[in-house]
This record gives structure tokens, sequence and C-alpha cells, in this order.
């Protein structure tokens, strides 16, 4: 699957900065597996008024390998 938005490029001493994406860069992503974190307690209360919420909370995620980046996509 490639991804055609590529911020930047860079290989040595050479980088190449997008404004905003750099032209023509491609960057082929293989979808490992998708998941969700490790769950966090959000605990808010007021002191002296017997308010008292706990919520929790786990954020989603994608888990990717980058398998090539091709700095100038060849079209074909």
């Amino acid at each position: 699957m490639p991804a055609v938005k590529v911020l930047a490029v860079g290989e040595g001493d050479s980088l190449a900065v997008g404004r905003p994406f750099v032209e023509g860069a491609r960057v082929w992503l293989k979808v490992l597996r998708h998941g969700r974190g490790q769950k966090i307690l959000v605990f808010k209360y007021k002191p002296k008024k017997n308010y008292r919420r706990r919520r929790g909370h786990r954020q989603a995620y994608t888990e990717v390998l980058v398998e090539k980046i091709e700095p100038q996509a060849s079209d074909g």
C-alpha cells in the first residue's frame, strides 16, 4: 500500500522536506495489525462536594511496517 503524502525524505547528508509534501515521493507500507493501547484511568473530583467520576480510555492504533521508500516514484 503506497503512502503518497510524504513529509520528508533523506539519505545520508541529503534531506528533502516538503511544503507540505515531497512531490513524487512514495513510502510502501504493510499493515501488521490494528489494536488498542493500555487502559488509562481518568479520575475527576471536586473536593468537599462529593463529586467523583472515573472513566477509562484506550487509544486505537495501527501498527505498520515500512517496506520501501522511493524518493522519486516512477510511474508504472
